[in-house]
């Protein structure tokens, strides 16, 4: 399926969960509720989702003398993309791993690390970049910003519901409570497994985005191949909350999942695997995707 009719899907399936629990809790006010709440927090870190993640990952700005390359390469990717030119910003880390964020083409910045430009070849790091501004060209902080709203919201109805008593009123009805039972343990579950994919699907977007605008997948791919690699072995100190903004996880190192996961350590992953991206790039090389 195409990633973004994926997405979509996902969306969709996101806010008819939001419903249901809101109906299986018989409190549509607690959802409305629930949902204002979610929206306000997740606005404000909208709003100032760069200076979080670029304050939270110890990212430094830079000048064009200190990074030429990449300032090169950005501009060059901005000019073809129609962007303003984003904000560079440099990450004192050995691992190899870069991240684009802002609400907006005309708020966006994108880091790297010390390890990224010292690995990666200039057509590599030109991979590697045009993925993080198809990020902000795709509107993906937007995105990932509705469906963290939605999936708070979930989980806000659902404390509110096991604290207050918020069940429907037909209490004479097993299946009315153990619908609210459901709702109340498995709804934040199921969104926090949607929010993953979503994650994931943009990952795969961006990849296919970012080809396209270098014209090149195998160079991308070949990043990746190298990006895998330094993950794997080099730690670097992440805040958690940010960690879906990396082209690769940067907590691997940590001892998460990589390679070909299984299925219950893919549904929660926000990253998809990187040999499933190598291979749809290789595919789109070919002329297959």
């Amino acid at each position: 399926m195409n990633n973004n009719l994926k997405t979509v899907g996902l969306m969709g399936l996101l806010g008819g969960l939001l419903v249901a629990v809101g109906w299986a809790l018989g409190s549509q006010g607690g959802a409305v509720i629930a949902l204002a709440i979610a929206a306000a927090l997740n606005l404000a870190i909208y709003f100032f989702s760069d200076k979080i993640a670029l304050a939270s990952s110890r990212a430094k700005p830079v000048t064009e003398a200190e990074l030429p390359n990449v300032y090169s390469i950005v501009r060059s990717l901005a000019q073809r993309e129609g962007m303003p030119d984003p904000r560079i910003f440099l990450i004192q880390s050995q691992q190899p791993n870069a991240f684009a964020t802002g609400r907006s083409p005309r708020h966006a910045a994108v880091a790297v690390t010390s390890g990224i430009v010292d690995l990666m070849s200039y057509q590599e790091l030109e991979g590697v970049l045009a993925h993080e501004l198809s990020h902000v060209k795709n509107r993906d902080i937007l995105i990932s910003s509705i469906a963290a709203t939605v999936g708070a919201a979930l989980s806000f109805l659902s404390r509110m519901a096991f604290w207050g008593g918020m069940g429907r009123n037909d209490r004479n009805n097993p299946l009315g409570a153990i619908g609210a039972i459901v709702a109340i343990i498995v709804a934040p579950l199921a969104a926090m497994v949607i929010q993953f994919a979503i994650s994931r699907s943009r990952e795969f977007q961006a990849d296919r985005s970012g080809a396209q605008l270098t014209g090149s997948p195998m160079a991308l791919a070949a990043a990746l191949a190298k990006l895998e690699a330094g993950t794997s072995r080099i730690p670097m100190e992440v805040n958690p909350a940010i960690s879906q903004l990396f082209i690769a996880d940067p907590l691997k190192a940590f001892g998460r999942r990589g390679g070909r996961m299984g299925g219950v350590a893919k549904m929660f992953s926000t990253h998809p695997p990187i040999p499933e991206r190598i291979a749809r790039l290789e595919e789109m090389a070919m002329g297959i995707r």
